[in-house]
């Protein structure tokens, strides 16, 4: 059954499938110390569900494997061509966020084309099926459910925990969605992979804001990939200048590590870079009202931080890259009825006619 099930999900388009035994996860204490320390932030909903993330028996009652999937989402290297306005830089080539280079803003690869939830979801569904007619019962998950699926997936073998706190397989690097099926059927589980970070410290070190503390160690709350998703309200304004010019996301912990040189690039097509991240600029998504914000990113991940979050994000990385020529739409984005976006964009007004002011000070 095993290996029927490997191929099937090979036949779906996954990178990767593999078995972990279905018990407690082997950092659940240290999940709820993190959670105990203030380092999630506000997302609220990890402690609501604390005690089903760490006992998989609550989601499923009987459960005796997790299938975990992984699904490559890499798009290659992609040099600017001639034409091009902008398009997310891709840090592994330039390790220092604040190099020169062509990109006027940066969204993470995992946003770049449809949203993977739902493309994914719909696999799971067939694997579901497919579980069911022999004999399981299933929850599928995409990063949605009460689960430690790192540690599952470490467990499983499909890859490491890296210092960085991602997940590392040898094959794909740190370019990877992830999922699981929790099942009652009693299947075989693979071994773990060994750490193979050795004394590598590259992803500490590219973290723009500090937010890797320690090997292993995340404080949610200074990461990007929380500030410009996760978090509703304002950016710490201390914090502001560290974003450069990142306005979904930050890929730069996962770009730095060694093992990305073998990444493959993904044969999904719906993952590929849809035409905003190469040739937009951050004054266009200024322009955006609702109805254009919710046309733009139809069926994209960035639709779920809404206009208020997108603009909000735009107008600090304005503030931080930002000319002259960008303070027409910053002052009218100042006078927006959210008063998210209004107040981000006054920031971005100040910061540029500071910069303006004194040409020779550092842009962030």
């Amino acid at each position: 059954m095993k290996t029927e099930l490997l191929a099937q999900a090979e036949s779906l388009g996954f990178a990767l499938c593999r078995i972990a035994p279905c018990i407690a996860p082997p950092h659940a204490a240290e999940f709820r110390a993190w959670l105990e320390d203030g380092r999630a932030g506000e997302m609220a909903w990890l402690e609501r569900n604390a005690d089903r993330r760490t006992d998989p028996q609550l989601v499923l009652p009987g459960a005796k494997s997790v299938v975990v999937l992984a699904m490559n989402y890499w798009q290659g290297e992609r040099r600017k061509a001639k034409g091009d306005v902008g398009f997310g830089r891709d840090a592994s080539s330039d390790l220092s966020p604040f190099a020169s280079r062509p990109s006027p803003f940066q969204i993470a690869r995992y946003a770049w084309g449809d949203d993977y939830h739902d493309l994914i979801e719909a696999k799971l569904a067939a694997l579901d099926t497919w579980l069911t007619a022999r004999g399981g019962r299933q929850r599928c998950y995409v990063d949605t459910g009460p689960m430690l699926e790192r540690d599952f997936a470490a467990l499983a073998g499909a890859g490491w925990h890296g210092k960085s706190t991602m997940l590392i397989h040898p094959q794909l690097g740190a370019w990877f969605f992830l999922a699981e099926i929790l099942t009652t059927l009693d299947l075989e589980p693979d071994a773990p992979l060994p750490d193979r970070c050795g004394k590598c410290t590259r992803c500490i070190t590219a973290c723009p804001t500090g937010a890797i503390t320690a090997p292993h160690q995340l404080d949610a709350r200074r990461c990007i990939s929380y500030l410009t998703i996760e978090l509703k309200g304002s950016i710490p304004e201390e914090l502001r200048p560290l974003l450069g010019d990142r306005i979904y996301g930050c890929d730069d912990c996962a770009a730095a590590c060694p093992w990305n040189r073998f990444a493959q690039a993904a044969t999904e097509t719906a993952f590929a870079a849809r035409e905003f991240v190469h040739h937009w600029t951050l004054r266009d998504f200024l322009a955006l009202d609702d109805a254009g914000f919710r046309a733009l990113f139809k069926k994209s991940p960035i639709k779920r931080i809404k206009r208020r979050g997108f603009l909000r994000n735009v107008c600090v990385a304005l503030g931080n890259t930002g000319t002259a020529a960008d303070l027409p739409a910053l002052e009218r984005a100042a006078q927006d009825p959210e008063p998210l976006i209004a107040e981000h964009a006054a920031w971005a007004v100040a910061r540029i006619r500071a910069r303006e002011a004194n040409p020779t000070a550092p842009s962030f």
